[in-house]
């Protein structure tokens, strides 16, 4: 077996045993994920991620240890702001807590095939149509330029086609049932909202997909890399979501700087056919924009505090 045979191995016996531990042994039982909890699992598969990442710098060398560790900021951080829209799902169906991990990891399953096969169309298309590339350039920066003129996230869920010819075609039950997706009653077997809100997720993460995977593809090409780092940042969306779902509205300049990050991709395409990028500068510039990003936006929520704070007491002396 050649090196990148045996990396593949590796790749998806970590996933799989991870993906076995997590919801065959340590949330077996339905349960509501608070915060210590979900951020010692960030910490969990944010060091595994950066585990990996060490092995392939020791069995690929230092340019694919960085591509990947790029892709997988990137990923990670486009992941962040969907949180957010994770978020607005969950509460217009009105999800209990303790059944949000189930969807979410059965999303994020149906999420590991769907974006390889998209990883898969893309390398395809860019091998026989290089020119290709040019598009997906293009279409980054207008997405980059779009997410920053687009100042609120809007979701509709109740307009979303698939889900309304799911409605229509499936008989469903009024109620939760547990955590079941599917339940008897009357001896009729009927689908759950549960398995509404899964569908929701799922189709949601195929429009993520459309600006993600472009973005990851500026990094590299190079098959293994996309898909590893593609998969070690979705896999840990679970575990961020509960431990920053109360935090990424607090996040006001973020969408801004993820707009940067895609605009400086596209460039970085239109510009492959006569200058390469260096992936250390590409790496700097991620990571510095999403630096200011966060920075920036913690500074504005605590003058925001400071000046509510203020204004409190400036009331208080009135009084």
């Amino acid at each position: 077996m050649t090196i990148q045979t045996i990396l593949w191995l590796v790749f998806a016996i970590v996933v799989l045993v991870m993906l076995a531990l997590d919801l065959g042994v340590f949330h077996r039982k339905t349960h509501v994920i608070q915060v210590r909890e979900a951020l010692g699992w960030s910490a969990v598969w944010i060091g595994l991620s950066l585990l990996f990442n060490v092995v392939v710098y020791f069995v690929l060398g230092p340019e694919k240890a960085l591509n990947f560790f790029t892709a997988y900021l990137v990923e990670k951080s486009l992941s962040v702001d969907n949180l957010f829209v994770f978020l607005i799902i969950f509460s217009w169906f009105t999800v209990p807590q303790a059944y949000q991990h189930k969807v979410l990891f059965w999303g994020i399953l149906g999420a590991l095939f769907m974006r390889a096969l998209f990883i898969a169309a893309g390398l395809t298309i860019i091998e026989r149509l290089h020119w290709i590339i040019y598009v997906f350039g293009a279409f980054l920066v207008y997405t980059g330029i779009r997410m920053a003129m687009k100042r609120e996230t809007e979701v509709h869920p109740e307009k979303n086609p698939v889900l309304r010819t799911f409605c229509k075609l499936v008989p469903m039950t009024r109620d939760y049932a547990g955590s079941r997706f599917i339940t008897r009653e009357n001896g009729r077997l009927l689908a759950t909202p549960l398995l509404a809100v899964l569908l929701v997720i799922e189709t949601t993460d195929v429009v993520f997909a459309v600006d993600s995977i472009p973005a990851v593809l500026a990094v590299t090409l190079d098959p293994f890399i996309v898909y590893s780092s593609n998969v070690f940042a979705i896999l840990g969306m679970r575990a961020l979501y509960f431990a920053l779902a109360g935090l990424t509205r607090h996040l006001c300049y973020l969408g801004l700087g993820l707009a940067a990050i895609l605009s400086f991709l596209g460039l970085k395409m239109l510009a492959s056919g006569f200058y390469t990028v260096p992936i250390g500068l590409s790496l700097g510039v991620v990571a510095g924009i999403l630096a200011i990003s966060v920075a920036a936006s913690l500074l504005r929520t605590r003058k925001q505090r400071a000046d509510a704070q203020g204004g409190k007491n400036g009331l208080r002396k009135d009084a």
